[in-house]
């Protein structure tokens, strides 16, 4: 069956005027014509009566139009399914993130979004804030998942999914787990453990820390914070980390304690403005409707 002279039933109902239907269907006004005539001579029905130079449904007409517009609906349906398939599959869907990325509503939009779209392949891997920060400008990453301290951003979309804090994390045994709150002021007699990320120079820690002076004793530079967690959990040191990028299961010696001032950043993806990919476009679109859903929890 010939789907463009369905479209030209269903247009010539709408505008009842052939001049019309021509025009928004980019065709001459005697093809439209006789199109319908086709379609009447092969259904052996009347679609329109035309007098006075009036054109209206008939009844026939009028029973036939919604089916004839399903038929439609079905066929961009199955276009833009096969479309769909034509470019899901054409390439992976490069992200990158951080290692703490489990802890933080991207892993659940994340993981929808794969349980949403089985075809897409994704390439992930896991790189530190001040690796992240530079990722999206060597265009083989699509999207970033990163933490930030700024909004400042004129070449990126930033969809920000939540926020998080400073903490101090303790010894229990060392006496500055009994106070409220710890400042920078307090730690300068510490042994201070750190993961690099904490002392990148986008980090609003690292000018305190250079005016006071403070001089971290350990910094690790890979992605696992259970190692950093482990040597406090026997005792050794003190440590600033984010409040939300570990998991205290199992470190039962650990106490956490609130920063003073307090110190925030935002986590947010990120993709470039000038990436063409459908794909990505597809991603952006489910994470922000995700990311909407989640925030109005």
């Amino acid at each position: 069956m010939d789907t463009r002279k369905l479209a030209v039933f269903v247009d010539l109902a709408e505008t009842r005027n052939y001049s019309w239907s021509a025009e928004r269907l980019f065709l001459a006004q005697s093809t439209i014509s006789k199109d319908i005539m086709a379609l009447e001579k092969a259904w052996q029905v009347k679609l329109f009566i035309r007098a006075h130079r009036q054109v209206r449904l008939t009844r026939v007409g009028e029973l036939l139009l919604p089916k004839v517009k399903a038929v439609l609906q079905r066929e961009a349906e199955l276009n833009q399914a096969i479309t769909d398939q034509s470019w899901l599959g054409e390439r992976p869907l490069v992200i990158q993130g951080l290692p703490s990325l489990p802890q933080y509503k991207a892993f659940h939009i994340m993981a929808r979004f794969a349980k949403r779209y089985p075809n897409v392949k994704l390439k992930f891997s896991e790189a530190g804030v001040d690796k992240l920060e530079h990722a999206l400008d060597q265009k083989n990453v699509d999207i970033v998942f990163t933490r930030i301290f700024t909004t400042t951003f004129p070449n990126y979309d930033v969809l920000t999914n939540e926020q998080d804090q400073f903490v101090v994390l303790v010894p229990k045994q060392n006496p500055l787990a009994q106070q409220p709150a710890i400042s920078l002021e307090m730690l300068q007699s510490q042994s201070i453990l750190l993961l690099r990320d904490t002392i990148s120079k986008t980090n609003p820690l690292f000018k305190p820390f250079q005016a006071m002076k403070l001089h971290p004793h350990m910094t690790y530079d890979g992605q696992r914070v259970e190692l950093l967690l482990e040597m406090l959990n026997q005792g050794t040191g003190v440590s600033v980390v984010m409040a939300r990028s570990f998991d205290l299961a199992g470190f039962d010696n650990i106490q956490v304690v609130p920063l003073v001032p307090k110190v925030t950043s935002q986590l947010a993806f990120m993709k470039r403005r000038d990436n063409p990919s459908a794909l990505v476009e597809l991603f952006w679109q489910f994470a922000t409707a995700e990311t909407a859903t989640l925030m109005s929890k």
